[in-house]
Parts: C-alpha cells; structure tokens; sequence
C-alpha cells in the first residue's frame, strides 16, 4: 500500500509521545473516531485525498468534525500531516497506529475471512481457541468475502489456517490437472 512506511513512522511517533503523556487509550479511540468516520463517509475521504483541495479547506473540515472530539495529541497528528502534504494518510497512519497500540498492550488480532457473517456463538469459540494458542488477549476481526463460497480462513499473526470451500477446491482442481497431465505421459 502507497505510503505505509511514511504511515508507519508517524504512528510510531504518536505512540512514542502518547506513551509518554500516558494517553495511549485515548489517543487509539480518536483514531479508531477518524477511521470509522472516514470510511463511513466517502465525500470526506475523496475531499482528504484530493491534491487539488488546499489544505487550509482540510484544515477546516478537520476541525469542525472533530474540534470537540478528539485530544490535542490527536490534533497534532493531523496538523503535522496537513503541514506535510500527508493528510492522505491518516487512515493508514491510524491502521498503522492500531497495530502497533495492539502489539504494545499484548493483543493479538484474529482475521476470519467468511462467506456470511459470523454468529456470536462463533465467535466466542474462535475467540477462545486463539486465545489458547496464541497467550493473548485476542480481538476479532471479520471480513466477509462471498468470493471463498463458504467455510473460514483464519490469519493471526503471520500464520493462515485456510478451510474455505473455494481453497479446497482450487486444491482438488490442481490434484485432478497434476493427475491428469501424468496419465498422458503414460
């Protein structure tokens, strides 16, 4: 994704100076504030992006969404990145922001990909499963994608457990081409 490493830094830098003013949680909800609100609203989204829209008019926007919401630390941040020409980046800096908070307060992020929501029921097990494997304090994030037809592909971490029907699938349909391909050579 364009511009993550520059993302990256300045939400290392937030997180090192929230730390220090011991506003970590607060400065992670202002974040989690902007990103839902951004995606939820595209106009907004489209304007932050726009290289054509002068910061100033971004600067205003900013502030009257989120004067009254958001802490000073937060308000930096965002300064900072009109300052530099960056406010494309926000989202990705809170993103980046999210993962590095998580790591710092020792949760570990479980990624369900499924066809159709997950029930609350399931939820709980997964949850519970993870947490006995991994040690952590988990949290659950679910993404629906139709496209995996059905069943689960799980990723915590840098491991991915794959029990999607389309994976399966795409498995058997390799084995039958291997197969295949053998039985003419014979």
């Amino acid at each position: 994704m364009k511009g993550t490493r520059a993302a990256l830094r300045y939400a290392k830098a937030i997180l090192s100076l929230a730390k220090d003013k011991g506003l970590t949680d607060i400065v992670n909800n202002d974040l989690l504030l902007i990103n839902k609100t951004i995606s939820e609203n595209q106009d907004l989204e489209m304007m932050l992006k726009n290289p054509i829209i002068k910061s100033s008019t971004k600067k205003t926007a900013i502030a009257q969404i989120f004067d009254k919401k958001i802490n000073a630390i937060t308000k930096d941040l965002i300064n900072l990145l009109i300052e530099n020409k960056r406010l494309s980046l926000l989202q990705v800096v809170a993103t980046e922001y999210f993962t590095i908070y998580d790591d710092l307060k020792g949760i570990e992020v479980a990624q369900v990909t499924s066809a159709v929501p997950l029930t609350k029921d399931l939820e709980k097990k997964i949850l519970m499963k993870v947490k006995q494997m991994s040690g952590k304090k988990v949290t659950l994030k679910n993404i629906i994608d139709p496209s995996i037809i059905g069943g689960f592909i799980l990723r915590v971490g840098d491991k991915q457990f794959d029990s999607s029907v389309s994976n399966k699938l795409n498995s058997l349909l390799a084995n039958f081409e291997d197969n295949h391909y053998i039985s003419k050579l014979n």
